[in-house]
C-alpha cells in the first residue's frame, strides 16, 4: 500500500441544485492551501455556465459538460482524468497536487466513486481522498423528501456543509441537521455562511491518508458510537414532524440506514474477504458505504482497514499498528433496505464469526 501515498488524492464535491457548490468551490479555490489543485466541473446541459462563476485561472479548471458523470457511461471523467496525469508528467501544466470534482446537483456521487476505484486509468494515478456534500439549511428538508439523488449524497459523505444558515429559523435548522444525522451519523457536519470554509475541513477526508487514517478511523466509530446513544432508532425510524408519513414512498423513508457491528473475535482474513465478496454479490447495489478496521487472526497487531462503495471495496490497506487500545473488529454500513440481520447472519456463516461475538450498535 505504499505506492498509493504517493497517488493524487481526489476530493468528490457533490450536493442537490442550489446548495452552494459552486460558492464553496470558490471560496476553496482562493485559499493558499489549494494551490495546485485542479478542479473538474461537470455541468449538465445545452450552456455552460457553472466554469464562469467559479474564479480561477483556466489551466487550474477542468469542464465536463455533455452529460452527468453519475451516467452509466463515464469515459469523458476518466479520459479528463488522465490526459491531465499525463500532461502533469510531460511538464505541459502547472504541477498540481490534488484534484476537485465537483458533480452536477441531480447527480449520484456513488458510479463516480465506482469509477476513482475501478477504471484503470485512474487507479494507477489517484486515489480517492473524501466525499463533501453541501446541503442547503432552507430548502434541504424539501430536497430529501422529494428526490432520491439528494438523500444518496447525503448518505455516502464523510463531511456534511450545510450551506445559507443565516437564512433559516433555528428549529428548521436542528430538524433538518437531525435529519442527517440519521441518515449519516457517521459524517462530520460544518455550518457554512457565504461558502466560507477552512480547507482543513474539507481535504483529507478519508482513510486513504496514511498520515491521517488513524485519526480517521478513531474519528468515524467515535461518531457511531454516539449516534448509537442517541434517543432514537434511525433503522425503524427515517423522519420527523410534519416530514413523516405523507413522504413514504422516498428513498430515504423507504429504508436508507446506518448501522455498526463490534466484533470481539479475530478474523481469519480469507474467511473475511469470502464474506465481502458475497456481500457485494447479494447486495452491493444497495451497499452505499462501508467502512472497517478488522482484527485479523494471523495479524493481530496489524489490523486491516477496508472501505467499499457498493459492489466496489477498495485494495484494503494494513495499519502499522492499533489507532486506540479497542483491538475489536468494528464495521460501519450506510444501506439502503438492507436489515442488519442479514448481515449478521452471513458474518456467522461466511466469516466464522461467533454471533456471541458480536455486539450491536445501533447508529
Amino acid at each position: 500500500m505504499s505506492g498509493a501515498a504517493h497517488h493524487i488524492p481526489v476530493t468528490v464535491l457533490t450536493g442537490f441544485l442550489g446548495s452552494g457548490k459552486t460558492t464553496v468551490l470558490n471560496h476553496l479555490l482562493r485559499q493558499k492551501e489549494l494551490n495546485g489543485v485542479v478542479a473538474i466541473i461537470n455541468e449538465f446541459g445545452e450552456v455552460a455556465l457553472d466554469h464562469l462563476l467559479v474564479e480561477s485561472s483556466e489551466d487550474r479548471l477542468a469542464l465536463l459538460d455533455n452529460g452527468c458523470i453519475c451516467c452509466s457511461v463515464r469515459e469523458d471523467l476518466i479520459e479528463t482524468l488522465a490526459d491531465l496525469a499525463a500532461r502533469r508528467s510531460a511538464g505541459t501544466m502547472p504541477p498540481f497536487h490534488r484534484v476537485l470534482v465537483e458533480t452536477t446537483g441531480l447527480a449520484d456521487p456513488v458510479p463516480v466513486l465506482h469509477t476513482l476505484m475501478t477504471a484503470p486509468d485512474v487507479v494507477g494515478r489517484y486515489r480517492i481522498d473524501g466525499v463533501v456534500a453541501t446541503v442547503d439549511a432552507v430548502n434541504g428538508a424539501h430536497s430529501l423528501a422529494a428526490h432520491d439523488e439528494a438523500v444518496r449524497q447525503i448518505a455516502v459523505a464523510d463531511r456534511l456543509l450545510v450551506t445559507k444558515t443565516d437564512l433559516a429559523a433555528d428549529d428548521a435548522l436542528a430538524r433538518l441537521e437531525a435529519r442527517l444525522a440519521a441518515i449519516n451519523p457517521v459524517a462530520v457536519r460544518h455550518r457554512v455562511w457565504d461558502g466560507m470554509v477552512d480547507p482543513a475541513k474539507v481535504l483529507d477526508a478519508g482513510l486513504f491518508d496514511p498520515a491521517a487514517r488513524s485519526a480517521d478511523v478513531v474519528r468515524w466509530f467515535d461518531l457511531a458510537s454516539q449516534a448509537a446513544n442517541a434517543p432514537h432508532d434511525h433503522a425503524e425510524h427515517h423522519c420527523d414532524g410534519d416530514d413523516c408519513g405523507h413522504h413514504s414512498h422516498h428513498a430515504h423513508d423507504a429504508g436508507v440506514s446506518s448501522y455498526s457491528l463490534i466484533i470481539d473475535q479475530p478474523i481469519e482474513r480469507e474467511a473475511f474477504a469470502r464474506w465481502l465478496d458475497y456481500v457485494a454479490a447479494l447486495k452491493g447495489q444497495d451497499l452505499l458505504r462501508f467502512k472497517a478496521i478488522v482484527h485479523v487472526a494471523d495479524a493481530p497487531d496489524a489490523p486491516v482497514v477496508v472501505h467499499g462503495v457498493q459492489h466496489v471495496f477498495h485494495p484494503p490497506i494494513t495499519l502499522q499498528g492499533w489507532p486506540s487500545a479497542d483491538r475489536r473488529s468494528r464495521l460501519v454500513f450506510i444501506v439502503r433496505g438492507i436489515p442488519r440481520e442479514i448481515i449478521e447472519n452471513t458474518l456467522c456463516k461466511f466469516a466464522a464469526v461467533s454471533r456471541a461475538a458480536i455486539q450491536r450498535s445501533a447508529a
